[in-house]
């Protein structure tokens, strides 16, 4: 019964993103639309990589409605952090490679962890061992976001 939530929730998934990136509304091209979902659909349930970690489904639409927004305010304000260090020569650019714990419950949340971490500009998620992210940073200071806890926050409410 799992197997089957996640695979509806990633045909949705799936027909909504297409939808979206085509903005196609013809009847065949909207058939095509469809069948190019179902194809991928079987192909991945004959793989066998419908689950959880594949199709989180069990991960609901409210938490990401509040994560995603947090995250795009995040993204900007270390674009405009890096802009300012690539711009100004006053502005120190010391790279580092810091340590940041992801006490999330799985998987799934220590990878959105290091996702996030990765969108962010100015920081790349470089290894995940265990609870523990390595992280190298353009610069001490741009990194601190990440070592205060409060992405790894987010992500373990996002997780419940």
């Amino acid at each position: 019964m799992k197997s089957a939530t996640h695979g509806i929730a990633l045909a949705l998934v799936l027909a909504v993103v297409w939808y979206i990136w085509s903005g196609h509304t013809e009847p065949f091209l909207l058939a095509m639309g469809l069948l190019s979902c179902a194809a991928s659909i079987w192909l991945a349930a004959r793989m066998g990589v419908i689950d959880a970690e594949g199709a989180p489904a069990h991960l609901g639409l409210k938490p990401f409605l509040l994560y995603a927004p947090w995250l795009v305010k995040e993204i900007v304000i270390a674009n405009w952090d890096v802009t300012r260090r690539v711009l100004s020569p006053s502005l120190p650019i010391r790279p580092s490679v810091i340590c940041v714990p992801a006490n999330q419950k799985t998987e799934l949340g220590r990878v959105i962890m290091a996702n996030s971490i990765t969108l962010t500009p100015g920081t790349v998620s470089i290894d995940m061992q265990g609870n523990r992210i390595w992280v190298h940073a353009l610069s001490f200071e741009g990194a601190a976001d990440d070592m205060s806890g409060e992405m790894g926050r987010r992500v373990c409410q996002l997780e419940r």
